[in-house]
């Protein structure tokens, strides 16, 4: 069932999202040669917790950290670890969650670690666009289709791989909530999008193929498939007369 939110609901999923939005913007600052996903991972859940509200991720059907952090070939998902240092010329994805008095908010980024080469920092540039591109369509009366096509459109345009396993999702009281929002799809097609719907749009998008490898030892980790570099980019949008807000930028 898709829940239509109040503009009251949307207030207070904003301020879950400011939060969300302060926890990113904190991790782009402070990446760097020599940190571990841990240590970054530390840092994210001080800001969340410093505010009052709690990790939405954390112990979320298992997952054991406050935020995914996924460097390189990981897609999403990746399980903060001291064993795994950030290093010179990486790229690493970090995706946040937050709920605040019974709303969740949930965005992603994926940043530089210190100098990358020109076609890392482009799959990071495309990515980010794919997400304006999407976002652009959630207005009333168009269909998730829309969004999915105006992702895929451009990654592909520029040779890139759009992953099919894992889409955005409507939030609200709930991290996940309908409908799936894929990143991929036909212009016209899916469910007609209305004012009130709050969704977290999140291109993922590979360097290489559009397959996934799911970790089976731990349960949680994906990867590209050809391990060629993949980024994320999300934010929890409110589609309202007003056209798109987002609530997590």
């Amino acid at each position: 069932m898709i829940i239509i939110k109040s503009s009251d609901e949307i207030q207070k999923i904003r301020e879950a999202g400011k939060i969300v939005s302060e926890a990113l913007c904190l991790a782009g600052e402070s990446v760097k040669d020599g940190m571990t996903t841990w240590e970054l991972n530390v840092l994210i859940e001080k800001v969340i917790t410093g505010h009052g509200a709690r990790p939405s991720f954390k112990n979320y059907n298992g997952f054991p950290a406050a935020s995914c952090i996924s460097p390189g070939c990981i897609v999403v998902h990746g399980i903060p670890s001291k064993k795994v240092i950030l290093r010179e010329g990486d790229i690493v994805s970090v995706d946040v969650g937050a709920f605040l008095n019974g709303y969740h908010a949930d965005a992603a980024r994926t940043f530089a670690v210190g100098n990358i080469d020109p076609e890392a920092q482009k799959l990071i540039d495309v990515t980010r666009e794919c997400f304006y591109k999407g976002a652009a369509m959630a207005v009333e009366g168009n269909r998730v289709g829309d969004i999915g096509f105006a992702v895929q459109s451009l990654a592909e345009e520029n040779g890139y791989g759009v992953v099919r396993e894992l889409v955005g999702h409507g939030v609200g009281r709930n991290l996940h909530e309908e409908p799936d929002v894929p990143n991929f799809g036909n212009a016209g097609r899916g469910i007609r999008l209305k004012n009130g719907m709050v969704i977290a749009i999140e291109p993922m998008i590979n360097a290489g193929c559009k397959e996934v490898d799911f970790d089976q030892s731990d349960g949680w980790t994906v990867r590209t498939r050809d391990r060629k570099l993949s980024a994320h980019y999300e934010n929890t949008v409110a589609i309202t007369p007003d056209g798109p807000i987002f609530l997590t930028e």
